[in-house]
């Protein structure tokens, strides 16, 4: 017999409003070739590779396995569609699309993402034929993940900042893609006394050997000593577009770091290290680029 709810409709019994502490997954939809998938898996499940349903939504912070299994036993879990009220069933977290409350959960953890501040002097690559300071030694001395994981763009030898890391294939090239017009921030110190005729340049237009390009966005920061500081956000993707503006337009470029890729931040990260984007970060990139 169910306990009576209190005079305002709440249940007595708390764990009876159990709100889910879940992450929820990046996209709530199936994708075709993620429906294909769990098709096709369907009765080829093979038992090594299954988990109790309670430990997987236990591992993907959804609550505590006793709490879990209260869940399911409320009708409140989905595989793949269908409630699942048994004990002891197993999926395949790489597999199977679980939903708590009619919300998907991220269960497979096998994207990573992660936002490193590439330190001036190494190179955007993985390896380097040459023996010159790469991305890939930062990544293969502090991260298991090493295997597998790619900068999303690049950024030249001399310039510093925010670079992205990740195994997600599909948001990379979205966000690569010239379509979704992703903005990147830059800190770019120059050579020379920046007035604003110089924002109106950079915002109309210069013109370089490949064609014009525009500046979204341009402040000047400071000023000093026959230098200046400027921000300025674009979203161009060309090969050393900031620095090519910059001395088209008379002010060659001192130094120049990337500080905001969209609504992920370099913020107070130091050179070198690498940090995981929080579930903010990622979804705000999955939405731009209609993920």
């Amino acid at each position: 017999m169910n306990r009576p709810a209190r005079r305002d409709g709440t249940p007595e019994n708390i764990e009876d409003i159990f709100i889910p502490q879940a992450k929820p997954a990046k996209r709530q939809h199936l994708m075709p070739d993620e429906a294909a998938r769990v098709q096709a898996s369907q009765g080829k499940k093979d038992e090594k590779d299954l988990v109790r349903l309670q430990k997987v939504l236990a591992s993907a912070g959804v609550a505590s396995r006793r709490m879990s299994e209260k869940l399911i036993a409320a009708g409140r879990v989905e595989v793949n569609g269908e409630v699942v009220q048994k004990m002891g069933t197993r999926i395949d977290p790489s597999v199977d699309v679980v939903r708590v409350d009619g919300q998907r959960i991220q269960v497979n953890e096998e994207n990573v993402y992660f936002a490193l501040n590439k330190p001036q002097g190494v190179h955007s690559t993985m390896s380097d034929d040459m023996g010159r300071p790469c991305v890939g030694d930062l990544i293969g001395t502090r991260l298991k993940e090493g295997q597998g994981l790619f900068h999303v763009g690049r950024l030249d030898a001399a310039t510093e900042g925010l670079l992205l890391l990740t195994n997600d294939g599909e948001l990379a090239n979205r966000l690569m893609h010239p379509r979704y017009e992703i903005t990147k921030t830059y800190m770019a110190t120059v050579l020379g006394e920046a007035k604003r005729d110089l924002i109106r340049q950079l915002k109309e237009g210069v013109d370089l050997d490949d064609g014009i390009a525009r500046a979204d966005h341009v402040q000047i920061v400071d000023v000093w000593q026959g230098k200046s500081l400027l921000k300025i956000e674009l979203h161009e993707g060309r090969k050393h577009i900031v620095r090519r503006m910059l001395k088209e337009a008379g002010f060659p470029v001192q130094q120049l770091v990337r500080t905001k890729i969209h609504t992920v931040q370099l913020g107070e990260q130091r050179p070198g290290t690498i940090r995981a984007l929080n579930q903010s970060e990622l979804q705000s990139l999955y939405k731009a680029v209609g993920l």
